[in-house]
């Protein structure tokens, strides 16, 4: 079955519903409960709201075309949107593992446990499918923010699903310090998640080449588009938001003249972009004296 790809607004108002519902399911779980662990789970999903609020700003930032100050364009509003989601999920962690420290200094029994299992039941199930739907469609748009997303969601299905394991655990056993211990586990976890997004998107904001397989492609194209020049080395690529900014120098024919050159430039430019919608490209002419024979040869 073939994923419908929606607008980018749309995904992320969407998210906004889900994190909502998710929100108020799992705290109606909390309190049929009492379980510190449902709290923590439901105090969790008070960021995907913010995150998803977050996304939304992001994605329409992103969207504006450049102007005076911002000749390259706003792409990079998404990376700031997903390293502020990433930080937000770092402080949910946080928070999760305060909470369970509460617990273990005044720990509880846990009232009406199927009731509120099932209910959290129902919010991780609905939070397992948005996550992977985000996943998916940021991967379609090559959205850094709807990825992020995505991720965050999903390390809250894994928190979710360590809860739902405390408080059977708890149910089972009477122990009732298991609540608590299992909520500072799976904290740890949405740790560790929040510090991979931060590290992705810091690194992205720092004008991080193209994946080596991208890459790999690009090269492909600039030989195979080139034919009438020379060579094509000083390759250099980076990414922001969908845009990926492609500049390199093309060894031409001294004899050549600049309408010829023009004609090559544009024939590599227009494969380019067949190939990788948004890609902005910026290609400098050189003459034969020039040459490195050092980068891409033409056939």
């Amino acid at each position: 079955m073939k994923l419908p790809v929606l607008s980018l607004n749309q995904i992320a108002l969407g998210s906004l519903g889900v994190s909502l519902v998710v929100l108020s399911v799992k705290y109606v779980a909390f309190l049929l409960t009492g379980s510190i662990a449902l709290y923590s789970d439901a105090l969790e999903s008070i960021i995907n709201v913010a995150t998803a609020t977050a996304a939304i700003v992001a994605i329409r930032i992103a969207a504006l075309p450049p102007d005076e100050e911002h000749p390259y364009g706003h792409h990079k509003a998404e990376y700031l949107s997903a390293v502020a989601v990433g930080v937000l999920i770092i402080l949910a962690a946080l928070a999760i593992m305060r909470e369970a420290y509460a617990g273990f200094l005044a720990p509880r029994a846990i009232e009406a446990p199927g009731a509120g299992l099932a209910v959290s039941m129902g919010a991780t199930l609905l939070n397992g499918l948005w996550s992977r739907f985000l996943v998916l469609q940021g991967r379609a748009h090559r959205s850094a923010a709807l990825k992020a997303d995505g991720k965050h969601l999903l390390a809250d299905v894994v928190t979710s699903l360590g809860v739902l394991v405390g408080v059977t655990l708890v149910v089972v056993t009477g122990i009732e310090w298991l609540d608590p211990a299992i909520a500072g586990l799976v904290a740890l976890h949405v740790l560790w998640s929040g510090g991979g997004v931060v590290k992705d998107n810091v690194s992205a904001l720092m004008d991080e080449a193209a994946p080596a397989d991208e890459l790999s492609r690009i090269r492909e194209i600039i030989a195979g588009s080139g034919a009438g020049s020379i060579e094509a080395h000083a390759l250099r690529t980076r990414h922001a938001g969908k845009a990926t900014f492609i500049d390199f120098h093309l060894v031409v024919s001294s004899a050549m003249t600049v309408g010829a050159a023009h004609d090559i430039c544009d024939r590599i430019e227009d494969a380019l972009k067949a190939e990788l919608p948004g890609a902005l490209v910026n290609i400098h002419v050189e003459p034969e004296s020039k040459a490195k024979h050092e980068g891409i040869v033409m056939p």
